[in-house]
C-alpha cells in the first residue's frame, strides 16, 4: 500500500486501539479482579509477541550484561503501572483515565529534564505549564464532582504515568538499542507469571464469577491493545516521524470520551471538556518547533531539536503497549 495512505491508516488505527483500551479495561475489571485481569492480558499477549519476534528474527533475550533489566521492565513497565491503570478504572470513568494518560509526553519531558538534562525551549516550557495547569483544574473539578473515590482512581492513573515516565529515563540510559519486540516480549510473559502469583495470594479470583463481557474485554486488551498497539505504533514510527506518532496522544482520549459518554453513567463535566483544548494545545506545543504550523506539515512536521535525537526509539518502547 502507498505510504501516502498507510501513514494516516496506521495513525487512525493507533488512535482507535488506544481509545478503546480504556473502556475495555473498565469492562474487564467489572467482574475480574484488577491484578488477575492484567495477568490474563499479558498471558494472552506473550505468545503472540514471541511469534512476532521470531518472525522478524529478533532476539528474545536482552543482551548479556543487561538481562537483569528484563525483570525491571517486567515489574516497573508492565506489572505495576498496568495494574494501577485497571485498578484506577474501578473508581473513575474510562474517559477521565484516558485524559490523565494522555499527559504521558508531558511526564516524559519533565523526567527527561530532571534526569537526562533535556533542554527545553521557551515555547515548550509554556506548553508544559499550560498542560499541567489545565490537567490540574480538570482533576480538581472531577474530584469535586466524584468525591473521594475519584481521588483514588486519579492517584492510581497518575502514579502509572509517572512510573512509565521514569522508565523512559532508564530506557534511555540502558536499553535504547534493544529492539521494540525484544523489549516487550519476555518481560510481558514474566509480568504475567508474577501477577498470577500475586493475584493467587491476595485476590482470590473466582473464574466462575467472570462475565463473558469481561473475558472478551481482556481478550481485546491482550490481542489488540497489547500486540496490535505495538505493531501499529512500530510501523507508524517507521514510516512517519515521532511527532506524528505523538499526535495520537491528542486524539485517543477523544475516542475514549466518546465511548465513555455512550456507555457509562460517569460523563466528564462540561468544564473539563472545555479544558481539553488548552490541555491538548499545551501537549502539542511541547512537541513542536516554531515553524511546524504550516498546514502541509501535518503528517511530516518538524520536531523540536531538543526532542529529536532520542524520541523515535524511546517513544516506541515507552508508549507502544497501551
Amino acid at each position: 500500500m502507498n505510504t501516502k495512505y498507510t501513514v494516516p491508516l496506521l495513525f487512525l488505527s493507533v488512535c482507535l486501539i488506544w481509545g478503546t483500551t480504556w473502556f475495555a479495561m473498565e469492562v474487564a475489571v467489572s467482574s475480574i479482579p484488577p491484578i488477575f485481569a492484567t495477568s490474563l492480558r499479558f498471558l494472552i499477549a506473550a505468545p503472540i509477541l514471541v511469534t512476532l519476534t521470531r518472525w522478524y528474527r529478533l532476539p528474545l533475550m536482552f543482551p548479556k550484561g543487561r538481562r537483569h533489566w528484563m525483570v525491571i521492565v517486567a515489574v516497573f513497565y508492565f506489572a505495576i503501572p498496568f495494574t494501577l491503570m485497571i485498578f484506577g478504572e474501578q473508581y473513575i470513568s474510562s474517559g477521565l483515565a484516558a485524559i490523565i494518560f494522555a499527559n504521558m509526553p508531558i511526564a516524559v519531558m519533565m523526567t527527561s529534564t530532571l534526569f537526562l538534562g533535556l533542554n527545553l525551549g521557551k515555547h515548550q516550557i509554556t506548553g508544559l505549564l499550560v498542560a499541567v495547569v489545565s490537567l490540574s483544574v480538570i482533576l480538581k473539578n472531577e474530584m469535586n464532582i466524584g468525591g473521594a473515590s475519584y481521588l483514588i482512581g486519579m492517584s492510581a492513573l497518575s502514579a502509572a504515568v509517572m512510573i512509565h515516565a521514569l522508565m523512559y529515563v532508564f530506557v534511555q540510559k540502558y536499553c535504547k538499542d534493544i529492539p521494540v519486540l525484544t523489549y516487550n516480549t519476555v518481560p510481558c510473559f514474566m509480568a504475567s507469571i508474577l501477577l498470577v502469583i500475586v493475584s493467587f495470594l491476595f485476590e482470590g479470583a473466582q473464574p466462575s464469577t467472570f462475565s463473558s463481557e469481561s473475558l472478551f474485554a481482556v481478550l481485546h486488551l491482550g490481542v489488540f491493545a497489547s500486540v496490535g498497539g505495538i505493531v501499529a505504533y512500530f510501523k507508524l514510527n517507521e514510516l512517519s516521524t515521532p511527532f506524528t506518532a505523538s499526535l495520537c496522544f491528542l486524539l485517543f482520549p477523544i475516542v475514549a470520551l466518546m465511548i465513555a459518554a455512550w456507555n457509562t453513567a460517569q460523563p466528564i463535566s462540561p468544564l473539563s471538556i472545555g479544558l481539553l483544548l488548552p490541555l491538548f494545545a499545551g501537549i502539542l506545543v511541547t512537541k513542536t518547533d516554531k515553524s511546524f504550523w504550516a498546514l502541509d506539515l501535518i503528517f511530516k512536521p518538524k520536531m523540536c531539536s531538543a526532542c529529536r535525537a532520542d524520541a523515535k526509539a524511546l517513544d516506541l518502547k515507552v508508549n507502544s503497549n497501551l
